[in-house]
């Protein structure tokens, strides 16, 4: 048995959380010892398993601030994890003995976790490199992100073994941090099979009450958080144009993401989107916040097709569940979805335009053989490569051996 410590800066809802609680649950279930140290966690925005105390949860440093003058959150980040990771050093590590911190987004904890005692073993997962997330913005930012660029990477490299998300990710990742010679693992998240099978068995579930206005006709789903980057606005302009060209039937687009009152960005985009859908489409389209993990299985479930449009997405875990929920995939040709859709086999893979999203769009619209062709491979595909169990036997397996490579040291030593 290993005490292995997370420690995230806000456990809320997205891909980066969605990876942690998954690798939790994956360790618990090989009867490891989990916890999770975070600096926000709120549990009416938070996935299930952090909330009803299948998995346990502290918090510390949240009243210290997360900008300044509405600016320097990335300095602000830095400042709050440090918080936690002297707070994990002096009172959690030495009271619980705790074996292996894992920990992700936020490397600047690494060198204070270093200094506990017993010194564990440090793993550090990383989504993409956060320098490449800020936005460019002018010189003067330019000058703020350089020591914080800096940082990132060296204290990187501090960890004991470090992870990434994709094949894309890692070359990315050796291309920015040149400094960092050893060779990250990649360990691909995986998709919790075990939820949407159980899901599939219940016949109680509360249908929505906009399912009610859908009627029989097709549905998009688009699900993302409300970010930019994200770029549902091309999901809304491709349905748009195809919604145009078409005299009756029309079909129906569903968007549905993670939305924080707390983040400037999720606000102003949501209502950005709101607009858009008033100038374009607002008949055909319906917008939702943070819908919970039971409404989005029923969104899955209802959906004859799911749209993914961020650009160069690091891995991105919603093309895994409309797969397994046998759906056809419509994404853009770049990043992770290169590495878990097969073009013309499980869906699409798109230029990021309209005219490549609505040539893709109208060939699976009534198209219910090549859906059903397209989602039926799909699914086999994620229990093949992805599978809870696999991503769940190979990170138990990283853990173990980076503990028994230390103890090992350590005889050699004595």
């Amino acid at each position: 048995m290993v005490r292995v410590l997370f420690l995230h800066p806000d456990l809320g809802i997205g891909g980066a959380e969605r990876l942690v609680v998954d690798s939790a649950i994956a360790l618990k279930e090989y009867g490891h010892q989990v916890g999770f140290l975070t600096n926000h966690h709120d549990k009416n925005h938070c996935f299930e398993e952090t909330a009803d105390g299948s998995l346990r949860v502290e918090v510390v440093g949240d009243w210290l601030p997360r900008k300044l003058f509405g600016r320097f959150y990335a300095f602000c980040a830095y400042f709050r994890m440090i918080y936690a990771a002297v707070y994990a050093t002096f009172c959690i590590i030495p009271k619980e003995r705790v074996d292996v911190i894992f920990c992700d987004q936020v490397s600047v904890a690494i060198p204070v976790l270093r200094f506990a005692r017993p010194r564990p073993k440090i793993i550090f997962y990383c989504h993409f490199p956060d320098q490449l997330l800020s936005k460019k913005e002018g010189y003067l930012k330019s000058l703020y992100r350089w020591p914080i660029n800096i940082v990132e990477e060296l204290t990187i490299k501090m960890a004991d073994k470090i992870l990434v998300n994709s094949k894309f990710t890692l070359k990315v990742f050796q291309e920015t941090f040149r400094r960092i010679h050893h060779c990250p693992d990649v360990l691909y998240p995986s998709l919790n099979t075990k939820y949407f099978d159980e899901m599939e068995k219940k016949h109680n579930l509360e249908t929505p009450t906009y399912f009610r206005n859908l009627g029989d006709c097709y549905v998009y789903l688009d699900i993302n958080r409300f970010e930019r980057k994200k770029n549902h606005q091309l999901a809304i302009e491709s349905f748009h144009e195809l919604s145009t060209s078409l005299s009756d039937n029309k079909p129906r687009l569903i968007i549905t993401g993670g939305y924080d009152e707390r983040v400037n960005e999720n606000v102003e985009h949501f209502n950005e989107l709101k607009d858009l859908i008033k100038e374009t489409d607002k008949e055909n389209v319906i917008l939702l916040r943070s819908s919970s993990d039971d409404e989005k299985f029923q969104l899955l479930r209802r959906a004859q097709c799911l749209l993914y449009t961020p650009i160069d997405e690091h891995f991105g875990i919603v093309p895994l569940e409309g797969m397994y929920m046998s759906k056809p995939i419509i994404a853009i040709n770049s990043g992770g979805p290169t590495e878990t859709i097969v073009h013309n086999e499980t869906g699409f893979l798109c230029e990021p335009n309209k005219a490549s999203f609505v040539e893709a769009m109208k060939a699976v619209l009534g198209n219910n053989a090549l859906c059903e062709r397209m989602g039926a491979k799909g699914r086999k595909r994620v229990q093949q490569k992805f599978s809870f169990e696999a991503f769940s036997k190979k990170l138990d397996g990283i853990v173990r051996d980076i503990v028994e490579c230390d103890n090992r040291t350590t005889k050699k030593t004595e």
